[in-house]
């Protein structure tokens, strides 16, 4: 077993077939950023940090023997992919949410599956996404159902480019997994005139110097990493999902700015992240 000293990835568990997507695409992912891997199942009911779900009673005792039996078989799920990865396993009693927050502090990434078993089947559902892409304490990956048909291995990985700061880490991020899968980049600006008081001409001008000026350096960090640079005028979810059809991976920042079509988790973030086909990283900034 190899020792790691890099903070760990950690997983969402809960034995529905999505988590074990998530599962997979985790462990492969420990496996190229030479990181350890942590297995988590959240006892508790599923939580979203706003209004809406109250606390639910469970017998704790079974469903923590249930946990773990669910991820003993992870855990031998995530040896197939890499067995060199060191693994460790967590059940915990609080909500998924909860607990996947938690452990979001010391943590390099965050993996979760789009949809769980349910609320009673303490399921990995949207709201827990949801809530770990608004509140969690380091990057947020989001897996969707795994694509049987296509192989995506060497489709690049598209970036959501609008000058601001969680813009630039999302940059960052791209730029290191595309890198660490031998592919190139796809850096995307959308622009829109309303609430503009200036030209279309001058608004794509400025919005290819905002891009320009947001990917300054990274061809000199990253020579093997081509990038097909976009700027259009358009929704930015919309044009973030049409790229995504022809990618592996989308790394979106958790906040945006105003004037070019920010790529936030408002409406945008929230668009793409339950209509991307292919994984989604929500670059979160640390505290």
């Amino acid at each position: 077993m190899n020792a790691y000293t890099s903070p760990p990835i950690v997983v969402g568990v809960d034995g529905s077939p999505e988590s074990m997507d998530a599962l997979r695409w985790a462990a492969a992912t420990a496996e190229q950023h030479h990181a350890p891997l942590t297995l988590v199942y959240g006892v508790g009911a599923p939580i979203d940090y706003g209004p809406g779900l109250s606390a639910v009673v469970f017998d704790n005792q079974t469903m923590r023997t249930d946990g773990a039996a669910v991820l003993a078989d992870a855990e031998k799920c995530a040896r197939e992919v890499a067995g060199d990865v060191q693994i460790t396993t967590a059940v915990a009693d609080p909500a998924p949410a909860t607990v996947l927050i938690g452990r979001s502090k010391d943590a390099r990434m965050v993996v979760v599956g789009t949809r769980g078993l349910g609320a009673v089947g303490r399921g990995l559902l949207g709201s827990v996404s949801t809530s770990l892409a608004r509140h969690a304490h380091c990057p947020v990956a989001v897996i969707p159902e795994a694509d049987p048909i296509r192989d995506r291995s060497e489709w690049p990985v598209v970036v959501g480019v609008d000058g601001s700061s969680c813009s630039a880490e999302a940059i960052d991020i791209a730029f290191d997994e595309a890198s660490r899968r031998g592919v190139g980049i796809v850096a995307v600006t959308a622009w829109s005139e309303f609430f503009r008081y200036i030209s279309r001409d001058e608004m794509r001008e400025q919005a290819r110097a905002v891009q320009a000026e947001s990917l300054a350096g990274q061809a000199e960090k990253y020579p093997d990493v081509p990038v097909r640079r976009v700027v259009v005028e358009d929704r930015p979810a919309r044009r973030l999902l049409e790229e995504a059809d022809a990618a592996q991976l989308v790394v979106v920042g958790s906040h945006g700015r105003g004037g070019f079509a920010g790529m936030t988790l408002g409406s945008v973030g929230q668009a793409v992240l339950h209509g991307t086909p292919v994984p989604l990283i929500i670059a979160r900034p640390r505290d």
